[in-house]
């Protein structure tokens, strides 16, 4: 705090308490201006606080407007947006705008000596992934069949700030960003097509949707979808449909230790051999 509090007025106190979200820029600018009047000082100004206003969607936020005009005449904040004034002296006002839904703007002002002055203020709204929905389609499919990986973020805002990544385990397949859409609540959609290898079946597919608002004083917030398994099967070579005995022309990626059988669903089975549980998948005997 700067000084001695009892060289200065109670009122000022009271703004350098009240001034929201450690706006002390504007409070210290106030006392320089009234704290000396033989400055010469021939113009007014007007301060809003803060300046850049980053809201989530739905919610409030609290906006001081001042001046250095000693006695102003008139003053107040002017926005499309529901307000309320919270508290008032000669040279400020604290408003609560709420439910804030979209970008726009609002103007403090005041009024000295007959003239009026403004500050205005952008109002970026944002409404981080709430849902990240993941499909996989088909979820069985032969290796090097083809599948799609979709995923959807329902209501994002802003979208030129999303980007959705696809994952297979911590790799990296896919990554879309929205650079130049439009503004308001949207939905976020990707879809990727591949094929399928051996080693798809061994780790989850996921999608991290991160909104970036690092460049409107924000940190960055993501969220990552429910993790999805799919299913490869391979196919089988002529000799080893002979060896096991069977006419399967499909047999599963993965086998299952110490019994020469293959995990899985079979389309056909061997008229002799080892019936591999209850798949209708046989083996050939010892």
């Amino acid at each position: 705090m700067p000084g001695n509090p009892r060289l200065f007025p109670a009122s000022l106190w009271t703004l350098l308490e009240m001034a929201p979200y450690g706006c002390w820029g504007l409070p210290v600018a106030l006392l320089t201006l009234l704290c000396c009047p033989g400055s010469g000082e021939k113009t007014f100004k007007v301060y809003m606080c803060p300046e850049e206003v980053v809201v989530k969607r739905g919610e409030s936020q609290k906006i001081n407007c001042s001046t250095s005009c000693p006695q102003p005449e008139a003053g107040g904040l002017e926005t499309t947006l529901s307000k309320e004034l919270l508290h008032e002296q000669a040279q400020w006002k604290l408003f609560l705008v709420s439910n804030v839904s979209h970008n726009t703007l609002m103007h403090c002002y005041f009024t000295c000596g007959g003239k009026q002055m403004s500050k205005t203020a952008n109002v970026s709204v944002f409404y981080p992934p709430k849902e990240v929905l993941l499909k996989l389609q088909p979820t069985w499919v032969n290796l090097g069949g083809s599948f799609t990986i979709e995923c959807r973020v329902p209501d994002v805002v802003p979208l030129e700030k999303l980007t959705l990544t696809l994952l297979h385990g911590n790799r990296t397949l896919h990554k879309k960003t929205f650079a130049g859409a439009t503004a308001g609540l949207q939905e976020a959609l990707t879809i990727h097509n591949t094929t399928a290898h051996r080693e798809d079946g061994n780790h989850n597919f996921s999608c991290k949707a991160e909104l970036d608002l690092k460049s409107l004083g924000q940190s960055s917030i993501w969220k990552v979808s429910e993790p999805q398994m799919l299913k490869v099967h391979a196919v089988a070579s002529e000799a080893e449909r002979r060896l096991r005995g069977a006419s399967s022309v499909e047999e599963p990626a993965t086998g299952l230790p110490g019994t020469g059988c293959m995990s899985g669903v079979a389309t056909t089975t061997a008229a002799t051999g080892t019936q591999c549980g209850s798949s209708g998948l046989w083996s050939s005997p010892g």
